[in-house]
């Protein structure tokens, strides 16, 4: 069935085909011509995939961050780190990285983050001089943040393949969240300081009191989520529902900016934009169960564990694999296929399952910035349609190279992902 599967993945991806048809045709065909299997189990496995009340959580944290960006909340949270920076050199920029780590407490999805706080910094950034292609990658550089700092859209799906807990995931993403957050930033004012880029007002304590003040009810909800998580009081997936409903509370109540449209279109593009997340992860599902089947886990750790003695070796390998499938498939389909694989290869290693999580979300996180896929590039690309591809990626690549010092800093201090859990 591999032979099939891996052939046909491939044919079909050369050919353009959207990567969830994909795996999902490729999975149907392998079953079909490479086994003695009813063709139905294919279908079976892709259902079995999306059928979980844990994944339940994507599409509700989805919704919340499409309620908050409707609601006025992200505009809210602009203006907090705006009132933050004065005219330090690259203060703009730096503010764009704050927000977009505001926003990723809220939403858990790179992309969102970057639409969100992208259509309204990167006019603000053009405004005060800003190179607007380097202000779009660096935004776009920010946005993957959002799949770090909890809640984590790709943690979810880690914790359910991995039979990890997704409330210390979230902790775990904290601390390497703030280190891309500030890398990003001192990058920003180095390059700003360079090209004389710096901000029109001054700091002024009254406006960043007033700007905390309006933000107040943005930045409460994190606390509410975690705390929850944490208190006992809900779930995960829970804790999603609740951030549904508080949205739509400050929204509607609290800001007065959102209407009923405005809620019927979040749901709306909410529910488009995961089902094809769940879509994705159900045809993972389905190419996971085949590779399981035929015993790949087992072959790779083998052929691995016969040349590789090291954990921190093996770590260095986990990391390239990943940086290199990060390009070509979406977080959360690689997760799913690639986990379970690379479970057992843990064990054998001693490597901690919550240590590997943070280092594998990060990996795929710097996926969304290389193309060919490159969701979170393609989003930066949309804000200004004056801004070209190439260019575009020009200007990332100092950004991307950075993050991927910031992997392996993550990856050989574990530390930093794990003091806060206490291990």
């Amino acid at each position: 069935m591999c032979n099939i599967l891996i052939i046909a993945l491939c044919g079909l991806i050369f050919i353009n085909v959207p990567i969830a048809l994909s795996m999902g045709a490729a999975s149907f065909l392998a079953i079909g011509f490479g086994s003695n299997l009813p063709i139905f189990v294919a279908a079976q496995r892709i259902f079995n995939g999306m059928d979980s009340f844990v994944l339940l959580a994507i599409p509700l944290f989805m919704i919340a961050g499409r309620l908050m960006e409707v609601g006025g909340i992200s505009k809210r949270l602009i203006d907090l780190a705006m009132s933050m920076i004065g005219r330090v050199y690259g203060g703009l920029g730096m503010a764009a990285v704050v927000a977009c780590m505001f926003f990723a407490a809220i939403s858990g999805s790179g992309p969102a983050t970057v639409a969100a706080i992208g259509s309204i910094m990167l006019p603000y950034m053009i405004k005060e001089g800003y190179d607007k292609t380097f202000a779009a990658a660096l935004l776009a550089s920010a946005g993957i943040i959002g799949m770090i700092i909890p809640p984590s859209i790709p943690f979810v799906t880690y914790g359910v393949v991995m039979s990890t807990s997704i409330g210390d995931l979230f902790i775990a993403g904290i601390l390497p969240g703030i280190l891309l957050g500030c890398s990003l930033m001192l990058l920003c004012y180095f390059h700003s300081r360079k090209k004389g880029y710096r901000g029109s007002q001054p700091a002024s304590v009254k406006r960043f009191l007033q700007s905390l003040k309006s933000a107040f009810w943005g930045l409460l909800m994190p606390v509410i989520i975690l705390g929850g998580i944490y208190g006992g009081f809900f779930t995960p997936t829970e804790a999603a529902g609740v951030s549904c409903v508080y949205s739509i509370i400050v929204g509607k109540f609290i800001y007065k900016e959102l209407t009923y449209k405005g809620i019927f279109d979040c749901f709306w593009q909410a529910g488009i934009l995961s089902a094809m997340v769940m879509l994705i992860i159900g045809a993972a599902t389905a190419m996971g169960w085949i590779l399981t089947a035929e015993q790949m886990p087992q072959k790779i750790v083998v052929a691995i564990s016969s040349v590789i003695h090291s954990r921190w070796l093996l770590l260095c390998l986990l990391n390239i694999i990943l940086l290199v499938t990060g390009c070509f498939m979406e977080p959360n389909a690689a997760i799913i296929i690639l986990g379970p694989v690379f479970f057992t290869l843990l064990q054998a290693f001693d490597i901690n399952l919550l240590h590997f999580g943070v280092v594998m979300v990060v990996n795929l996180s710097i996926g969304t910035l290389t193309p060919p896929l490159g969701a979170c590039l393609f989003v930066g690309k949309s804000l200004d349609s004056e801004i070209t591809f190439n260019n575009l990626v020009r200007q990332a690549i100092p950004m991307i190279l950075l993050l991927i010092v910031d992997l392996f800093i993550l990856t050989y201090i574990p530390a930093i992902s794990l003091v806060l859990l206490g291990k």
